[in-house]
This record gives C-alpha cells, structure tokens and sequence, in this order.
C-alpha cells in the first residue's frame, strides 16, 4: 500500500547555520529536523550553550518540516539553556512546524515570533 510517504531521496537534507551575536547566538536549521537529522541540530545547540551562548534563537523560517523528535531538541535545548539562565525564542515558523507546536501545546512554553527581528528584539542587551 502507498501511502504517498517521502522516501530519502525526497528529503531535504538538514543543515545548520549558527551565528554568533555577542553573547547570543541565531540558529538556523533548513530542511526537514526528524529522526534521521534531529541530532545536527542537537549537537549545535548544546554546543551553543556549553560555549556560554545560552540566549539562542532559533530561525525556523527554512524549516520545512518537524517531527516530534525534532521538538524534543528543541524542548531539551529550551531546559538547557533556563538551567544556565538564557533563554529561546523561535522566529519565522512556516505553517507545518507552527503546527506541530500547536497540537503539542509546546507553542506554550516558547516565546514564538513572527520576525527574527522580533525575536532578536526581545532578547535582553549583551
């Protein structure tokens, strides 16, 4: 039975863009975070923290998908980062990851902006 499934070769490949802003830090993953690129993501956001950049946000604008081992990074990165005393914020959902935040409820336990202009905003000055 087919169930219209993507294969791999449909997938977009995750990729993961960090940059450094002061004592903060934007993270941008583009692809498809699931269980198969969920870990990238995780080994650059804990990296992020361990490196004392623990007020992160992270640019969800090229993500294309989300599954619920990708919000489990982001959720375990959100603990990570309040234990050190920072804080996340996302920016730029597109409607499918917005989503999943929504039927999870884990859009609650977020500061979500529209604009990473918002989201850099609400940051607190180095």
């Amino acid at each position: 039975m087919d169930r219209a499934m993507p294969d791999s070769s449909h997938r977009r490949q995750l990729t993961v863009d960090v940059r450094h802003m002061g004592s903060g830090v934007v993270v941008t993953p583009s692809g498809e975070l699931d269980h198969h690129s969920a870990d990238r993501l995780q080994e650059s956001l804990h990296a992020c923290v361990t490196d004392g950049r623990y007020r992160i946000v992270i640019d969800c604008s090229a993500l294309e998908f989300c599954d619920s081992t990708g919000l489990n990074v982001l959720l375990a990165t959100r603990i990570e980062a309040e234990a050190a005393g920072g804080q996340v914020h996302l920016s730029g959902m597109r409607p499918i990851v917005a989503r999943v935040l929504e039927i999870t409820g884990a859009g609650a336990v977020f500061s979500v902006h529209e604009t990473l202009a918002e989201a850099l905003a609400a940051l607190p000055a180095d």
